[in-house]
């Protein structure tokens, strides 16, 4: 019952976080009061995606490092250089709009990465070892990126978000994997399927929670909100876009370009709201909270597009 219920959560995944947005908008106060949670649920699915994940993966890719560089330096290079001159251009003066596009760019590749990588047959090797180096690094680069960009303009607590990054992502990763180590991939087998559904309810309640504390910001639409709203999904498009481009100018193959292409556009956006609540003022939050209107639903496009281009084989993940 569980496997069957994931599997028609996997196929609902593009519509999960904007409902989820606007139930926690819709509720607002009600659920606000529950941000402490926010963190350990977060960890839960942090360690529910990493139980699949073996360090024997990982030594794999690193003999061949090209790939994960590449998407490292999407992630963490060119996309946050755009962000900060789009919003720079676009927000003149606005300090907590400009960190609010930084943050969304700068924060790690999304765990369900994976999930759109294994749908569309791509490298799920490379995906996996994407993820645990991007999260391992996450509590440095996350931080030193933001400082060196805004320096002293917004306060942040970079040492509380240093412990919020690795209590959300690394030690759950590491705990996931030891036991899949230590198990010989048993537990991903026995509890993956019904862990599974649990993990994609639990993103649902995050969002919502995180929605809920930035709802007095999206109540009121504005032409500022939805400018904003039009800045970010074009921003999360040219990710998807860039990592596609570049694995085709490289002349990688289909596998490699499907990893790229998910990895490059999707963000681990619960923990970037969860770290904008936490350790920023709360406008710095909205085009966070933005970002998880459209990542999914970009997630699905691109993936159409991919399947037109190279030939769908969701049907074969999904049966």
């Amino acid at each position: 019952m569980l496997a069957q219920l994931n599997k028609k959560l996997e196929k609902i995944l593009p519509l999960i976080t904007p409902v989820s947005v606007f139930i926690g908008v819709l509720l607002g106060s009600h659920l606000s009061a529950y941000t402490f949670l926010s963190p350990w649920l977060f960890a839960f699915m942090t360690f529910s995606g990493s139980i699949g994940s073996s360090f024997k993966e990982f030594v794999k890719v690193i003999t061949q490092p090209l790939p994960l560089v590449m998407t490292l330096i999407i992630l963490h290079v060119l996309m946050p250089l755009l962000a900060l001159g789009v919003g720079h251009v676009v927000y003149v003066g606005d300090s907590f709009t400009i960190t609010g596009l930084l943050l969304a760019a700068a924060i790690p590749t999304g765990i369900t990465s994976f999930v759109w990588v294994a749908i569309y047959r791509g490298n799920t090797v490379l995906t996996l070892s994407i993820i645990l180096v991007d999260t391992v690094l996450s509590p440095f680069v996350v931080p030193f990126t933001l400082s060196a960009f805004i320096g002293a303009k917004v306060e942040m607590d970079t040492w509380g978000m240093m412990q919020g990054l690795f209590l959300m992502i690394v030690l759950p990763s590491l705990a996931g994997m030891l036991l899949n180590q230590w198990t010989k991939g048993t537990i991903k087998e026995q509890w993956g399927p019904r862990l599974g559904p649990f993990s994609k309810i639990t993103m649902g309640v995050v969002v919502a929670i995180n929605g809920a504390v930035v709802s007095p910001y999206l109540r009121n639409l504005n032409s500022k909100v939805i400018g904003m709203a039009a800045i970010v999904l074009l921003l999360a498009f040219f990710g998807y876009m860039l990592g596609w481009l570049l694995a085709v100018l490289l002349r990688w193959d289909r596998d490699t370009t499907v990893a790229l292409t998910f990895n490059g556009g999707m963000r681990n956006i619960s923990a970037g709201a969860v770290l904008a609540v936490t350790y920023f003022p709360a406008p710095v939050a909205i085009p966070v909270v933005l970002g998880m209107l459209f990542q999914q639903s970009l997630a699905s496009l691109f993936g159409y597009l991919l399947g037109k281009r190279y030939g769908s084989r969701e049907s074969e993940a999904l049966a």
